[in-house]
């Protein structure tokens, strides 16, 4: 994570583009990039959506590319650390959804 961070940082001052990156910014930029990948999968019946075809994957990995790019500047720029916050939610859907409590066969 971190040398990816570094590398991020460089290409952003690279190219002076700091000052485009506020949280907002990178917010709108980062539901753009998710839409992306939603437009991908939009018509796919869901069996389809499990084994994409080559250039459909490669659209996919790039376009996941690119949500994890944003996600991880917004992340920097609020001083989040994207890893500890996700390790935290799970313990916390953890308690919210404990084991078996929401399986298939409990659903009316």
């Amino acid at each position: 994570m971190q040398e990816l961070i570094a590398k991020l940082e460089a290409f952003v001052a690279e190219r002076d583009w700091e000052r485009y990156h506020d949280p907002k910014n990178l917010a709108m930029a980062l539901s753009v990039e998710v839409a992306e990948i939603v437009e991908i999968f939009q018509w796919m019946r869901g069996e389809q959506s499990r084994e994409p075809d080559p250039d459909t994957r490669e659209h996919l990995r790039d376009e996941i590319g690119d949500v994890l790019i944003y996600l991880v500047m917004l992340a920097r720029k609020l001083r989040i650390d994207p890893l500890e916050a996700a390790h935290d939610k799970l313990a916390k859907n953890a308690i919210k959804y404990p084991d078996g409590e929401l399986r298939r066969e409990n659903l009316p």
